[in-house]
């Protein structure tokens, strides 16, 4: 078991014109924004620069950009604020970023075009480079939940195959770790990744593919809707993602980072909001291997800007006029007091069996979605006192493998249920 810290952030959604900020970068707004989100105690922010606006062109990364990305990152360095960075953006809030000369007339396939990747990896390794030489930057994220462009339900899909997938992330996170040697580069999907079928991103990509597993964990996804605001599966969901992840990670203590979490509306009301964030982030630290928990988001989005759906708009930490909200306070007094003890959670040793088809591609992944057999065994078993882990059944009687995790008994989801 890892004895580190765990790391404490924000997804850093700018107060002033959201991430359009870019078009007209202001430092001194940015400069405030840094300032309310280290007033909270938190240690980084992940960072979303705009695709279309840095590399508008195939063969054109704007220096002035890239600049501007290393003056936020100093920025948040002089506020004692490390700093990751999602490239490919991507996908952000319901709108999708994409430039151009992947569209129409220029249409082509965003992770198989030979083209397209060598044009990512250049934009990928020019960043990690620009800010390598910085020890408050963290590493690359490759984008934020890039996935969700490879098939149903997007509207307009680039489609692949879980080999594609692949071969995409290990030849962009090659490019990052050449751009920022040694540095924490990783992928981050969404959770299709988890849940659906027949998603070309598997668990066993987010598990071994990257430096540490990302998962985003948000109940709008049909676990509020079935088990209320306050119910153990909501209140537990990230967890749940944590220990899912376990189950195909090769690495017994492979590091998790709780990347995106919020407190949706209206499922998660605004008077609910401060007791889901302490339950939520309590329930994630009582997870071995927790590399950090970064909470979406920093700011609201101004009511000024139009058409995102209603859930966007209150998600911040703090108002768009930075005032601390109610859950942004429940963040401050955890940062406090995770920082007062020492952070050992204790093995977790009863392992529920997932068998979702073949161990690589996840063909029957759905069954640890909401409403699925390993899903609601884990919320069963959770809700009884236990505290439950995963564990593949092609591995269920691995000894050595379970011993590794600490685990002591095996349980099938029917034996739950």
């Amino acid at each position: 078991m890892s004895s580190t810290a765990p790391r404490f952030g924000a997804n850093y959604t700018p107060s002033q014109g959201w991430f359009h900020h870019w078009l007209d970068f202001d430092l001194d707004a940015v400069r405030a924004d840094l300032d309310s989100i280290a007033g909270l105690g938190l240690d980084h922010i992940r960072v979303f620069p705009l695709w279309p606006l840095f590399q508008p062109n195939r063969t054109l990364i704007r220096p002035r950009a890239v600049e501007q990305l290393v003056e936020l990152a100093d920025a948040a360095a002089e506020r004692g604020l490390d700093v990751n960075v999602d490239g490919l953006q991507g996908h952000l809030s319901s709108f999708d970023f994409l430039p151009a000369w992947t569209q129409t007339w220029h249409r082509r396939n965003l992770f198989t075009d030979p083209d397209v990747v060598a044009a990512q990896a250049a934009y990928l390794r020019t960043l990690a480079a620009a800010l390598a030489d910085r020890p408050h930057f963290i590493g690359m994220t490759l984008g934020n939940e890039i996935n969700q462009f490879s098939g149903d339900p997007h509207p307009d899909p680039d489609p692949i195959t879980p080999g594609q997938a692949g071969d995409w992330l290990r030849t962009l996170l090659d490019a990052c770790e050449e751009g920022a040697p040694g540095k924490l580069h990783l992928h981050a999907e969404y959770d299709a990744s988890w849940y659906q079928d027949d998603h070309a991103f598997t668990p066993a990509h987010a598990a071994r593919i990257g430096a540490v597993t990302a998962v985003h964990s948000w109940v709008f996804n049909g676990t509020a809707q079935r088990h209320g605001r306050d119910g153990t599966a909501t209140e537990h969901h990230a967890a749940y993602l944590i220990e899912l992840s376990k189950a195909w990670a090769h690495d017994p203590h492979r590091p998790v980072w709780l990347q995106e979490v919020g407190a949706p509306a209206p499922l998660i009301p605004a008077g609910h909001a401060a007791p889901f964030t302490e339950a939520t982030v309590a329930n994630a630290l009582d997870c071995e291997d927790v590399w950090g928990v970064t909470w979406w988001c920093s700011h609201d989005v101004s009511r000024s800007l139009a058409d995102f759906p209603e859930l966007e708009y209150g998600l911040g930490l703090l108002t768009n006029d930075r005032q601390v909200k109610p859950a942004g306070r429940a963040i401050a007094r955890i940062v406090e007091d995770q920082r007062a003890v020492a952070h050992r959670p204790k093995p977790r040793t009863i392992a529920l069996v997932v068998d979702t088809g073949d161990d690589d591609t996840a063909p029957r992944r759905s069954v640890c979605a909401p409403g699925g057999e390993v899903f609601e065994a884990f919320a069963r078993l959770t809700a009884d006192g236990a505290r439950p882990t995963t564990v593949l059944a092609s591995r269920a009687d691995d000894r050595d493998h379970l011993a590794g995790r600490g685990i002591t008994e095996v349980v099938t989801p029917a034996q739950v249920l």
